[in-house]
């Protein structure tokens, strides 16, 4: 497997290649990375992962300073995936000048849900990968469930765009007592990392109850973020959407069988932690 640093040399190495899979990353990198590599194996042509953690979709208080950077592990780990290439730009190299042409989504998407509570993250996340997209070129990229919000709103600016890109979305990876991997669960302390698994028992639950017509999903909502915050946790929302939108049902929906998705984000710590749970 080969490890580049800049877009000339990538681009040389892609050239003539027009079934290239791809597989945007931050690195640091779990079992949950991987499986979107195999999954891009299976698409055929050559698979090429990137490592950028990406400054653009970070607010100022958080923690892109101490994100781990793992680029040895990493690249050891996707070579034993099946990894063709690794893209590993500095920001010099992605950024040579400040990055002021930016991919806005609609604000029906960005201003909800993450972008409510991390206001430029959708705008960041859609710019560094419509510019991943453009040095890689692929014809599919996969990019994991578990960041819900993100699929749709990368999903959505490639389809208007017209790119040429398929985006894949890949099941979340768990843990046997089913947390979803990520990367910041490496920030748990033990008896946290215990505690983390009530988030996606709170959003099974809040998915179990999606077709009661006994309480509004208002009331629903507001009884899982209660119970979640009674555990010690500040959750900034637990909340049934519809999967196709991730806009709030109508009750005529909800009852009617109308695909859903139960979405958290909570702190726990110093952690902030997301899942989802369709339904």
């Amino acid at each position: 497997m080969q490890v580049i640093h800049s877009i000339t040399e990538l681009r040389h190495r892609l050239a003539g290649q027009e079934q290239t899979a791809f597989v945007p990353t931050m690195g640091n990198l779990h079992e949950g990375h991987l499986s979107l590599v195999r999954e891009a194996r299976q698409r055929g042509g050559p698979v090429v992962a990137s490592i950028f953690v990406n400054r653009l979709q970070f607010l100022p208080h958080e923690d892109f300073d101490r994100y781990p950077r793992t680029l040895a592990r990493d690249v050891e780990l996707l070579t034993g995936a099946g990894c063709d290439l690794v893209f590993a730009p500095d920001e010099a190299e992605l950024y040579p000048e400040p990055q002021t042409y930016k991919v806005q989504p609609p604000a029906a998407l960005p201003d909800i849900l993450e972008g409510e509570f991390r206001p430029g993250f959708c705008t960041g996340g859609c710019t560094v990968v419509m510019k991943l997209f453009q040095c890689v070129q692929p014809r599919v990229a996969v990019f994991g469930q578990k960041d819900y919000q993100q699929l749709k709103v990368i999903a959505g600016m490639a389809r208007q765009f017209a790119l040429p890109v398929q985006v894949v979305g890949a099941p979340t990876v768990r843990a046997d007592d089913g947390l979803a991997l990520s990367s910041r669960n490496g920030y748990l302390g033990q008896s946290e990392r215990h505690e983390a698994i009530a988030l996606p028992q709170a959003l099974q639950a809040l998915a179990a109850r999606a077709r009661d017509g006994r309480a509004p999903r208002e009331a629903l909502e507001a009884e899982a973020m209660a119970a979640l915050a009674a555990r010690g946790w500040a959750p900034d929302s637990l909340t049934l959407r519809r999967r196709r939108d991730l806009l709030p049902p109508s009750e005529a929906e909800r009852l009617a069988g109308e695909p859903l998705v139960a979405l958290g984000a909570a702190r726990l710590g110093a952690t902030r932690l997301i899942d989802n749970i369709e339904c």
